[in-house]
């Protein structure tokens, strides 16, 4: 016999089942090539890790900034190097200021990046994959100074590239990703 009442099993069961649904292990996987990211006043993402498949040749992703601050007192971006290349892009970025978004401009070390948004905003961006390599170590992160450090996660790009279809957008799927 359960040590719990009916009512409380049922709630708990449901609480376990909500939990495992909502993939509480802090990562968030797109089937469909399209990604939320939630940012909040404790300089917190809601995930630790994104996992996005090679089939995908577009991927949408919206950044929503769940708490109350403005832009200019704790805004968020994200964005989306190499693994490696992240310290240097966070120390450069302070030099551009908000205005220039905490990044270096032109920097073809970033892959993809949002604007920076205030609590209550939110902004989405489109980018290609064509510079992803299955496999490959990459990172996304706040680029807001002090944010990066935990502000970060890692972004799984799994499964094989259609070597046809990246021939025909001209990117080389063995080449390194810059």
């Amino acid at each position: 016999m359960s040590a719990l009442p009916a009512g409380a099993r049922r709630r708990t069961i449901l609480l376990l089942v909500l939990v495992i649904a909502a993939g509480v292990g802090g990562r968030a996987r797109a089937d469909n090539c399209q990604l939320t990211v939630l940012a909040n006043d404790m300089i917190q993402y809601n995930a630790r890790s994104l996992q996005v498949d090679a089939s995908c040749k577009l991927i949408e992703l919206t950044l929503r900034h769940v708490g109350k601050q403005d832009a200019h007192v704790i805004g968020h971006d994200w964005v989306l190097a190499r693994t490696a290349d992240v310290a240097a892009l966070t120390n450069r970025g302070a030099a551009a200021g908000f205005e220039g978004g905490y990044l270096p401009a032109d920097d073809k070390r970033i892959i993809a990046a949002t604007k920076i948004v205030g609590g209550g905003e939110s902004t989405t961006i489109t980018f290609s994959t064509a510079l992803l390599v299955p496999g490959g170590d990459y990172s996304f992160f706040c680029s807001y100074p002090g944010h990066s450090s935990m502000m970060r996660g890692r972004f799984l790009f799994t499964g094989t590239v259609d070597v046809a279809s990246t021939r025909a957008t001209g990117a080389d799927p063995a080449a390194p990703s810059h």
